[in-house]
């Protein structure tokens, strides 16, 4: 029974890695690691109006980052407010407003924690379908969308000007961005999903000389800290979702110290 769980919580952290990794690329290249944080926070509302809906709390965090991603997509195109302003707006608020509506919700019995932190210990074979299905497709689409979204990263005007759709590649990767946030809260939380996102993506960068050894690199740092993370947290019961994400920045402590090294002996 104890490898069973073991087993499942691996199968699904990889599951996550394979599209978190790739994507996490595009969100270090283009700074937006605090867009990540604005769905991660959203979140939380998400959980609160999937019970409002009486379906799975995960439609309705789906529902609420994607249309948080849409409105986010709409109030970039002003000028009066910066973006970095916008979303730490959106980003406080939207969980603001999801621990007051839980804390109403008297009702109903929210496991808090496991949204904030995320358990994939409790990773069932039906989650492992859910987080597959949905890395595949969002895989699919983001290969579709890699190369112009390469060259809008690079240089936006160039690409537009060769005729990149920029607005539609745009759209579409801030809606993968959003459902992979949804997606991956249930291994390691809300707080800690961007994370997940961001260091393996920034731990391969250290390594890597074309934007595709990067991405596979970063399915690989994000795999292997996966697995360290539950190693950590079943020898020394620590909460799994952190143990993760502390197992991930070790990886990018010693990125950092051996390209140091690297460094100094080609001089």
């Amino acid at each position: 029974m104890l490898e069973n769980f073991i087993m499942r919580a691996a199968v699904a952290g990889i599951g996550i890695t394979l599209i978190a990794g790739p994507l996490g690329c595009f969100i270090v290249w283009r700074r937006m690691a605090y867009f990540g944080d604005t769905l991660a926070h959203a979140g939380l509302s998400g959980v609160v109006l999937g019970f409002l809906l009486g379906t799975s709390p995960t439609i309705g965090i789906v529902i609420t980052c994607v249309t948080i991603s849409l409105l986010l997509f709409i109030l970039q195109r002003q000028q009066r407010v910066p973006t970095d302003t916008l979303l730490g707006i959106l980003s406080h608020s939207a969980l603001a407003v999801g621990l007051i509506a839980i804390s109403l919700m008297t009702t109903v019995r929210i496991d808090l924690m496991g949204y904030l932190f995320g358990d994939i210990l409790a990773v069932t074979l039906v989650d492992i379908i859910w987080i597959y299905t949905g890395a595949a497709v969002l895989l699919v689409t983001l290969i579709y969308i890699w190369k112009p979204l390469i060259a809008l990263t690079v240089n936006k005007d160039i690409a537009i000007a060769e005729g990149v759709h920029g607005t539609r590649t745009q759209l579409i990767f801030m809606v993968l961005i959003a459902l992979t946030v949804a997606i991956a809260m249930k291994i390691v939380g809300i707080l800690l999903v961007t994370a997940l996102l961001i260091i393996p993506a920034a731990t391969s960068r250290r390594f890597a000389s074309t934007p595709e050894s990067m991405a596979i690199g970063a399915v690989t740092f994000g795999a292997s800290a996966v697995l360290a993370g539950l190693f950590i947290s079943l020898h020394l019961d620590t909460p799994s979702g952190p143990s993760i994400v502390v197992a991930a920045a070790v990886f990018f402590a010693l990125s950092l110290v051996i390209g140091a090294t690297l460094k100094s002996s080609d001089r």
